[in-house]
């Protein structure tokens, strides 16, 4: 240690023209502790290089966010507080000396998130911090932690009446909204990576990675929205929002945002009261769209009128952009020609479900279902009707892979439809072999492979 101080010294008295030899020097022992973990070590000359030399090198700004986590992590009370004031510090100096190569979005969430983990400020002064980092930067605010504590401390402040019912529905939506195109593209990411995976390809090991970290951000995406659901609660329900939208309703009939708003609320619930359709009729005379077209098919459901729903669907489907909420209206459509018995047409719904939004899962699930409900009917020989069990197993592997909520329920019923797909014995009795291809007859008209058994 001595000798560090002995040649800053030595720098510092060769005058102004040391500065370059100086951050160098001071940099390179910091970094050095830094990457052994010696962060105490590490702490006090990267402070001094950030003060003095900002713009030497962006390690410096990388290493110090390690160093100061640490130091959060083993301090308490005014001290504490004072590494997470400078954290926050590092990270804005990074976007100020560093701005292309720094995310606005990363920045301002990992500051809202130690605001949030220390309890740093007010819920409101929390709040505004996540809201910075979304109205900033929306496609780099990405955090599945920090989307959750955007939306919770929303509910707190309108738990504490500084905040209306409203309030919380707009950020609920804001947040779903964000964690739909989040999905999308760790399921899109994923699933070029199970195709080639179902061709009888090998990953690479970056592939490897890639589909283990698309799987886990799905995992943390779906826990996600579990906890925003149960986190709106009773808020939501039917019982609840009628009163609030019925009490005025003839002074904003004519209104189209509160329309939207409202139609948008009761539809997600399915709250099949008078107003819900005096509302979705109020909203499509004044500007069709596909909320509103959607409202009425769930109406024309309701009311036993399959033909009408089915119309109003398709409108909504035309005039949807949104892919996620245009996979839920291709989902309503594929599960009625599924439940009146037309396969054909819910599985070409259910695969326009997931070519809008690739983490439909339940589309590959109601698929798999129909093939297994079909087997009897399409093979020409006993041994192609069990076969189609293999077929119907891999659409329920899928459906586990691009939804994690499901994957226990998958498992499950995977090893089923196996059960009763043909074991080995019945392939070396047939005469085939794994890799052989059966093709499957009648409407579902695919191809699978004998698996490894």
């Amino acid at each position: 240690m001595k000798a560090r101080f002995i040649v800053l010294l030595s720098a510092v008295m060769l005058g102004s023209g040391a500065y370059a030899q100086d951050c160098t020097t001071t940099a390179a022992l910091a970094y050095d502790d830094a990457k052994a973990k010696n962060y105490d070590a590490a702490y006090e000359p990267l402070m001094t290089v950030k003060k003095d030399c900002p713009d030497y090198s962006l390690a410096t700004f990388q290493y110090l966010e390690r160093v100061l986590k640490y130091k959060i992590e083993n301090a308490s009370g005014d001290e504490k507080t004072k590494y997470i004031n400078e954290l926050v510090d590092t990270y804005k100096e990074r976007l100020q000396n560093y701005p292309e190569k720094t995310k606005k979005g990363d920045v301002y969430t990992d500051i809202a998130l130690l605001k949030f983990t220390h309890k740093i400020g007010s819920t409101e002064e929390r709040w505004e911090a996540f809201d910075k980092a979304y109205v900033e930067d929306k496609e780099n605010f990405t955090s599945p932690k920090g989307l959750y504590a955007y939306f919770d401390l929303m509910v707190n402040m309108q738990d504490s009446g500084d905040r209306e019912l409203q309030d919380v529905f707009d950020i609920y939506d804001r947040v779903m909204s964000k964690i739909d195109e989040e999905e999308i593209y760790e399921a899109e990411r994923l699933q070029s990576l199970i195709e080639k995976q179902d061709a009888g390809e090998d990953l690479t090991s970056k592939e490897q990675k890639t589909a283990q970290i698309a799987e886990q951000r799905l995992t943390n995406f779906n826990a996600v929205k579990g906890a925003l659901n149960t986190k709106l609660g009773v808020r939501a329900d039917c019982d609840n929002l009628v009163p609030i939208y019925e009490k005025d309703f003839e002074a904003k009939k004519e209104d189209v945002a509160w329309l939207k708003n409202a139609n948008a609320r009761l539809s997600a619930k399915d709250c099949e009261d008078p107003l819900f359709f005096k509302i979705s009729e109020a909203l499509h005379e004044l500007e069709p769209s596909a909320a509103s077209a959607y409202s009425l098919g769930q109406l024309a459901e309701a009311d036993g009128e399959r033909a009408k729903a089915l119309e109003y669907y398709n409108e909504a489907a035309e005039l949807e952009e949104d892919p996620a909420d245009k996979a839920k209206i291709y989902y309503r459509i594929g599960k009625n020609y599924q439940n009146s018995g037309s396969f054909s047409q819910a599985r070409n719904f259910y695969k326009k479900t997931v070519n809008a939004k690739p983490s439909y899962g339940r589309a590959y699930l109601n698929i798999a279902s129909m093939y297994a409900e079909s087997a009897n009917s399409c093979g020409d020989n006993a041994f192609n009707k069990r076969a189609v069990y293999w077929l119907a197993a891999e659409y329920v592997a899928k459906a586990g892979r691009v939804d994690p909520s499901l994957s226990k329920h998958a498992n499950a019923t995977v090893a089923a439809y196996n059960g009763r797909a043909p074991q080995k014995a019945d392939v070396f009795q047939e005469g085939k072999k794994a890799g052989e291809a059966i093709q499957i007859g009648c409407w579902i008209g695919e191809t699978v492979r004998i698996p490894q058994l």
